[in-house]
């Protein structure tokens, strides 16, 4: 089944027409706040099909590569869900969130947070290879037939069971204290969030994520991604000249 990018977009009547017949995948690079349902709701909109899905989902403040399925190739959205992802992402040392990310405000705080990057360095070695992650209370994953987020915004709180992830590379990219910066390459499942979490537990500062975009998903990248308006006006132009033939 054929995929959208950037580099496919002439063939895009041909695209569109396996869309709606036997089905097709296009890469999206999702908006910062844009939920990944809200992608899925957009395609459905604009591409009058109902059956859609996508493969690895991004938080609200989380932005980049999205590998969506439309009909048929639903099916096989789980060979996308298990490739390894790649992350570009900003922590905060010196604090901590309920959330582990930017969208709950801080709590604890260390302002005497003093962190070299010899230091920092030295426990990045601790977190390659294969880790045991808990994966944070406000997550996707389900407890009793309810997600852990809905749950904790109840007041419910719950400790997520281990479980086992590879991180291929975690990469400092830039250190401006408080702020580091990292690439990380990682096995499906791995959460960013607690990525950071843990890594400002072995500080002793805490820390969390206040910037994560998912720059590749396997060999797929968000370079070839589409912006969700981009879509939108290929659609339309193909409407436009579909009207006029």
């Amino acid at each position: 089944m054929p995929i959208l990018e950037r580099s496919s977009l002439r063939k895009f009547s041909e695209w569109l027409q396996y869309a709606h017949q036997q089905g097709a995948f296009v890469l999206i690079d999702k908006p910062l706040q844009w939920t990944s349902f809200a992608v899925v709701a957009f395609l459905r909109r604009h591409l009058h099909l109902r059956r859609i899905g996508h493969a690895g989902t991004l938080d609200p403040l989380a932005t980049g590569l999205l590998i969506l399925g439309i009909g048929q190739a639903t099916k096989f959205l789980s060979h996308f869900q298990q490739l390894p992802k790649t992350y570009e992402t900003t922590f905060k040392l010196g604090a901590t969130t309920e959330t582990d990310d930017a969208e709950a405000p801080e709590q604890l705080r260390c302002p005497e947070c003093t962190v070299s990057e010899l230091e920092l360095h030295s426990v990045l070695q601790r977190f390659r290879g294969e880790i045991e992650q808990i994966p944070p209370r406000y997550s996707a994953i389900k407890y009793g037939g309810r997600r852990l987020h809905e749950l904790s915004r109840s007041g419910i709180v719950v400790t997520p069971k281990p479980r086992r992830v590879f991180i291929a590379e975690l990469e400092l990219l830039e250190f401006t204290p408080p702020y580091a910066r990292f690439r990380v390459i990682c096995s499906a499942g791995t959460y960013i969030r607690a990525l950071a979490r843990d890594i400002g537990d072995a500080l002793g500062c805490g820390a969390y994520v206040v910037q994560l975009r998912r720059v590749a998903i396997g060999p797929y990248t968000v370079e070839e991604a589409l912006r969700p308006e981009e879509l939108s006006q290929y659609v339309q132009l193909h409407a436009s000249v579909q009207t006029t033939c």
